[in-house]
């Protein structure tokens, strides 16, 4: 049996373009009549709509619509490993910034040290200057400016006022009065232990000054 479609349903049952019905229907290889102005084909009732074979250019299409997606999803990984990296990147800097900045500030706090102990280096000193100054500045004699003619009245004049004696000097006075060099030796340290001024002891140079002083209690 047949039955009646448009012309629009027979292309697509027959799998003809809408032209192509047309041209059926003009060389009467279709039965078609006219109705209410519009042409109708008779068909088939047990033909069905054809799938239509995709051209070759539709193929092409959609093969190169596949690759497009597949570049495109390769394009996305890259990316993604890329952004993963600059994560690590930044992390990295972030933790880098950290410990330089903490390794400046551990520098600068050893700095402020070892300022504060030099300052308190040279407080030490210049207390130990003004005490040391405080105490043998009267026994210290200032010298004379020297001329041509007065030379020679200097020279006396320093020999007999002797500011210091050398530890020979003083040896020899102590052995003048019966004192062993053992003595001798603990007169001395006992003299510096005690801090007398007669006996001025330079701790970093390790040199001795011995006032040209009284001993008479030394004896």
């Amino acid at each position: 049996m047949e039955r009646l479609v448009t012309t629009s349903q027979a292309a697509e049952i027959l799998g003809l373009s809408l032209q192509g019905v047309h041209y059926r229907i003009k060389k009467e290889q279709l039965k078609s009549i006219k109705q209410s102005g519009k042409t109708y084909v008779y068909i088939d009732e047990n033909a069905q709509a054809k799938t239509p074979t995709p051209s070759k250019q539709k193929v092409e299409s959609i093969q190169a619509s596949s690759n497009n997606d597949v570049k495109f999803k390769e394009i996305e990984s890259i990316i993604e490993v890329k952004n993963e990296q600059i994560v690590l990147l930044k992390k990295s800097i972030k933790w880098m910034k950290k410990q330089y900045t903490s390794e400046i500030n551990r520098l600068e706090k050893n700095q402020n040290k070892i300022i504060d102990v030099f300052n308190s280096e040279i407080k030490l000193l210049q207390s130990a200057f003004n005490e040391m100054r405080a105490i043998y500045k009267p026994q210290i004699q200032q010298e004379p400016i020297v001329t041509p003619k007065t030379e020679e009245k200097v020279q006396n004049h320093q020999e007999e006022k002797k500011t210091f004696i050398t530890l020979k000097e003083f040896f020899a006075f102590m052995k003048r009065n019966n004192k062993s060099e053992q003595e001798i030796k603990y007169i001395i340290f006992r003299a510096i232990k005690n801090s007398d001024y007669r006996f001025i002891y330079n701790k970093n140079e390790k040199k001795l000054l011995i006032l040209n002083a009284d001993f008479e209690d030394l004896i």
